[in-house]
Parts: structure tokens; sequence; C-alpha cells
């Protein structure tokens, strides 16, 4: 199968690669960001697709991603605005959770993929997890220095690459979005 992922980011983009082996996925090379408006992520990753896809080749399989991070005691903040909270996200997540006890938090990855005919495919992963109190950890990318998943001790970018590639918000997206077009 071959997909075209409509953004620029090269990380989410290897992330998907590890997460769906058998595809072949590339940067949709003509993308052109769009505004991002949406009031969730799904909003979000549906205009990226629904704004690649006339940039693609007829035959191909168009998706747009959107995740992030939602914090409980910050009423899900920062949401759909992760990537453009603050100039140093985790810096501020940590401000503002500063003592807090409900460190709970999940990371939320959403995909919509447009086959060559414009039907639309939803796929959604979560994370679970809470908010470390520091930055830890050097690897993966985002919030990763301060989110520890759910039955772990150490934070994801401790964990390492190669365990995100495997048990991320977006690997569970990814395999979602496979499991539903076995399916089909």
């Amino acid at each position: 199968m071959k997909l075209l992922l409509a953004s620029h980011n090269e990380n989410k983009l290897r992330e998907l690669r590890t997460a769906l082996p058998d595809w072949t996925i590339e940067l949709l090379a003509t993308f052109d960001e769009p505004v991002e408006d949406g009031v969730t992520f799904v909003d979000n990753a549906r205009i990226k697709a629904r704004h690649g896809r006339p940039s693609a080749p007829a035959d191909a399989w168009v998706a747009g991603e959107d995740s992030g991070i939602e914090v409980d005691a910050l009423g899900g903040r920062p949401g759909v605005e992760s990537a453009r909270w603050a100039a140093d996200g985790v810096a501020q997540l940590l401000s503002e959770l500063d003592d807090a006890t409900d460190r709970r938090a999940r990371y939320v990855c959403e995909l919509v993929v447009l086959d060559p005919g414009g039907a639309e495919i939803r796929a959604t992963g979560t994370l679970e997890g809470e908010i470390a109190f520091e930055r830890r950890g050097d690897e993966g990318f985002g919030y990763d220095p301060i989110f520890v998943p759910l039955g772990e001790s150490r934070t994801v970018a401790e964990l390492g690459n190669a365990w995100k590639a495997r048990h991320s918000h977006r690997a569970r997206a990814a395999g979602a979005l496979a499991q539903t077009l076995a399916e089909r």
C-alpha cells in the first residue's frame, strides 16, 4: 500500500513508517500547510487530508494526521494547540502543573485517510500516562521528555524511539488503521 502523508514532519513520517513496515509512506511533496482551525484532533487531521488530496496523484491514498497531549488538571489543554501552545511547550506544561498532584495525561493521535475516490477512513490511538516533574531522556520529540506512560517509570524519551515505534499513540492509530483496512 502506498500512502502520502499531508505533512512536512519527518518525525511523524519516521514513526508511521516504523508502525506500518509493509507500506510505502512518503511526505506529500507539494503539500502546503493549511490553517489548522479545527476544534478536535480529527477535525485538523481531516483538514490536512482534504487539503492535500488535490495535490496528490489520482491513484494515491492521502493521510492527514493530528496529535497532541491532553492534561486532565488543565482541562484537556494544550490539546489541539499542543504544537503551537508555547515557544517551549514542555517548560510551559511543567510550569502550569508546578506542584499539582493530578498529573494524568494522554497522548492522542487521529489519522484521516482518503482513498483515491475520496472515501474517508479514520483511526484513533491514545497513550495514557502522567506528566513527570522534570525533563528526562533524549529520544523522541515534543512532550516525550516529560510523558510517563501508564505502567512505566521512565518517560517516553527515556524508553526510546524503538519503544515509541511500537507503543505510541501514533503507532496505535496506525495499527487501528491497518486493522480497519484489513477488514474492508
